[in-house]
């Protein structure tokens, strides 16, 4: 069924097995190239719709090179990224390649935004398909970079936080707390996001807690100077709990807090796995929970 689909759209050209460096020889002229260009897209769209991704991503791929070929940059970037979302369904690291192709087209046209955007749409793909977490961070650095470039802070700063959460996991927290400390000051003095800040501040220090108790003081101590709706916060006061019972090296104290803490706001799995970090380094626990 799918092989019928492409026969009629693409003609000998595709039939034969024609590869995308020897098209030149069957299209003589731009009419022809545009001709060829064409039969592609209707091919990768039959295929589509027949679900066989992995040929409809290849037909958009062959169509983006023929583009590129009659120097349509922006018709060839949207060809790779329509390869790309074909991809996704059935080759990731295809879909990766094809995506950074786009990504390399719309860079050389200054489009950094869309670059940006695609860049999002690789790390998604690391994290959920690829598992490879290095390089999900590594494009949302690069996404934020670009967004940064074009002014879009918000858009940046949710990059940004990516990477911090995803740092932290890796115990990379001082890079962690550098983006936490980074995004709650830059939100702190914004009346739509200032509410938004204390979370910042709160898991970076979190992080600092996992690194050294007398670190998470002293930066409890300067994010309440930098932030004063910061000390009244149920964050803040978890920590002082917190702070006081792990110097205690009382677990009871410590669970009980995080109890309370979870019983009005949810703990989500970063805070769960930040928190049990920091229990276990209570003298004498093991590798319990926080219940």
């Amino acid at each position: 069924m799918k092989k019928s689909l492409s026969a009629p759209v693409l003609g000998p050209a595709f039939r034969s097995g024609t590869a995308s460096g020897e098209l030149s020889l069957c299209f003589r002229g731009n009419t022809r190239v545009e001709e060829a260009c064409e039969m592609y897209t209707r091919a990768a769209n039959m295929f589509k719709i027949a679900k066989n991704w992995s040929a409809a991503g290849n037909a958009f791929c062959q169509a983006a090179k023929l583009h590129m070929q009659l120097q349509s940059k922006h018709d060839s970037a949207t060809s790779f990224v329509d390869a790309g979302n074909a991809y996704k369904k059935a080759d990731p690291q295809e879909a990766i390649n094809c995506l950074n192709a786009a990504i390399d087209i719309y860079t050389d046209m200054g489009r950094f935004t869309i670059a940006a955007k695609h860049h999002i749409t690789i790390a998604e793909i690391y994290e959920a398909e690829l598992v490879d977490i290095e390089k999900a961070i590594a494009h949302y650095e690069q996404a934020a970079d670009y967004y940064k470039g074009e002014e879009s802070n918000s858009s940046a700063n949710k990059c940004l936080l990516k990477v911090a959460a995803y740092a932290a996991q890796l115990e990379q927290y001082q890079k962690a707390i550098e983006i936490y400390e980074q995004v709650g000051t830059n939100t702190m003095d914004n009346p739509l996001l200032k509410y938004s800040a204390k979370e910042y501040f709160f898991k970076a220090a979190l992080c600092h807690f996992i690194v050294d108790e007398l670190n998470a003081k002293l930066a409890l101590e300067k994010y309440e100077e930098m932030f004063p709706a910061f000390t009244d916060s149920r964050e803040c006061k978890l920590l002082k709990k917190l702070l006081e019972a792990h110097e205690e090296q009382n677990c009871e104290a410590y669970t009980e807090a995080v109890k309370e803490f979870d019983s009005i706001s949810r703990l989500d799995q970063w805070l769960t796995t930040m928190l049990l970090r920091i229990k276990k380094s209570i003298q004498g626990e093991g590798d319990g929970d926080l219940k």
